[in-house]
């Protein structure tokens, strides 16, 4: 296991909803200066975990505002200060060592409009509705490959099926240099360049571009993250099978209405399909695993610490019985099915591990990602918080404050949950989601029914997961409210 001060995320937000009074367009007064620096440094010293490993947010670090104000102007701009706070690993001791040290903190991260990162954090993001994952060839050739299609986006209009190959935007190639601004870039529209994958007699990928385009438009869109439940009758057994996008606290009563339908058709098993799901709220996770079970309603799901200066912060999330007053609908299992694949991340990753202390979770797919410890959304106001935010600018922080563990204090995952069941998720076979025979559903009926044979996966060269859609919008979180 690598060392704690190498945590990768587990992120969090807090509640984040807009505000139906304010709009985009609202005029902003203009900022006195080393307004948005002073927010970093103050919101940095005050919640980041690692404050105590950065010297210059150490609390002494300045012995008078004159020499607290030099510092902060050293830095032309808000994101440059902000990266340099970030929390370094040890300078190597070796006076040979070369290389720059690498970023612990590679997941803190600041927006110039807290408005849009509402919106992102909440489910909506500017989005075309291609969901995809990107793999590596060779040292630098980046290949995406359709996941699922978001329900009244663009794409849903056109003719794009998962599994489908894209090599290129606009017909500029993707490589590890360009892919992100091609694909994120500030345009609304874009044409993906399709391909067919085979592999030669060395069994090396190859792309072939063919002479499929597809024009694709960003909308603001929404998706819900409920995206398949359905019942499988397999013999004696009456299976749910819930695939969940994303931890969404607005969607949480149609999750328990899902549980509910499941409860009618007298589910005996439950298939949790968390393959593509990067994460949310912690509160959504909560109710969930609440769902799954029923019987804990009390106990320790999981529990989140601070820094040493914020430990009277520190909380505790246990299993419940209601939603706002409302009684969820729970199944009272011990045993859940869960598929996961690399991009199986944060929130996801908790309802594994804060549930694996109660009952048992079968895990079928690939490791997941690895993101234990939580971040908050800090705004420029006396506590952070959105009330007397300062009207003169947009700028917030979603910024690692917090570290996760389940009931029996275990957190340590840092290179991902492994699963009992390897099933790594081809391209070449990825099957129709939702249906009995696609490959990580079939193996998890065939574990619920006693059928299952795990057939060996031969190694498929240089085709490396590189990442995905979700994670490239800043989409695998896990947040809690303020």
């Amino acid at each position: 296991m690598k060392s704690f001060y190498r945590y990768i995320l587990l992120l969090l937000f807090p509640l984040l909803f807009l505000q139906s009074c304010q709009d985009q367009d609202d005029t902003l007064a203009e900022p006195t200066p080393l307004d948005v620096h002073k927010f970093i440094w103050r919101g940095m010293n005050s919640m980041y975990l690692w404050q105590a490993e950065v010297p210059n947010l150490a609390d002494k670090r300045f012995a008078s505002n004159a020499e607290y104000n030099f510092f902060l102007e050293q830095y032309t701009t808000p994101e440059e200060l902000f990266q340099n706070l970030l929390y370094l690993p040890p300078r190597s001791k070796n006076p040979d060592e070369t290389e720059d040290p690498k970023v612990v903190d590679q997941f803190s991260w600041m927006v110039s409009d807290y408005l849009t990162l509402e919106q992102q954090l909440g489910g909506t993001s500017k989005n075309n509705g291609v969901e995809f994952g990107l793999s590596l060839i060779g040292s630098n050739q980046v290949i995406g490959y359709v996941r699922y299609i978001i329900p009244n986006s663009d794409a849903a209009t056109k003719d794009i099926q998962r599994g489908e190959i894209f090599y290129a935007v606009n017909g500029v190639s993707l490589t590890l240099d360009n892919y992100r601004n091609l694909l994120f870039s500030s345009n609304e529209n874009y044409t993906l360049n399709f391909a067919t994958l085979t592999y030669d007699s060395n069994n090396n990928p190859v792309i072939t571009p063919n002479e499929k385009s597809l024009a694709l438009t960003k909308t603001n869109l929404a998706e819900n993250p409920i995206f398949i439940k359905k019942v499988i009758n397999s013999g004696a057994h009456k299976i749910g099978y819930l695939m969940y996008n994303g931890f969404f606290s607005s969607y949480d009563s149609q999750l328990s209405a899902v549980f509910g339908y499941f409860k009618s058709e007298g589910v005996t098993e439950l298939v949790l399909d968390l393959r593509y799901n990067g994460g949310g709220s912690v509160l959504s996770a909560t109710r969930l695993a609440s769902m799954i079970t029923g019987q804990f309603r009390g106990d320790i799901f999981s529990e989140l610490a601070y820094n040493s200066k914020k430990s009277y912060l520190n909380r505790k999330y246990t299993f419940t019985s209601t939603i706002d007053g409302t009684s969820l609908n729970s199944l009272n299992l011990n045993t859940v099915y869960v598929l996961t694949t690399r991009s199986t991340a944060s929130a996801s990753e908790l309802i594994i591990n804060g549930l694996d202390p109660y009952i048992k979770v079968i895990q079928i797919g690939d490791t997941t990602y690895g993101k234990n410890v939580a971040s908050v959304t800090l705004y420029d106001s006396p506590g952070f918080t959105k009330k007397n935010v300062n009207s003169s600018h947009r700028y917030a922080m979603q910024l690692i404050a917090a570290h996760s563990v389940n009931a029996v204090g275990f957190g340590d995952y840092l290179d991902g949950l492994e699963p009992e069941h390897k099933l790594i998720e081809r391209i070449q076979t990825l099957g129709v989601l939702g249906n009995p025979s696609e490959p990580l559903l079939s193996t998890a009926i065939g574990k619920i029914t006693g059928t299952a044979r795990m057939i060996p996966q031969k190694p498929l060269e240089n085709l490396k997961h590189l990442n995905d859609s979700k994670t490239l919008r800043g989409q695998n979180q896990m947040y809690f409210e303020q």
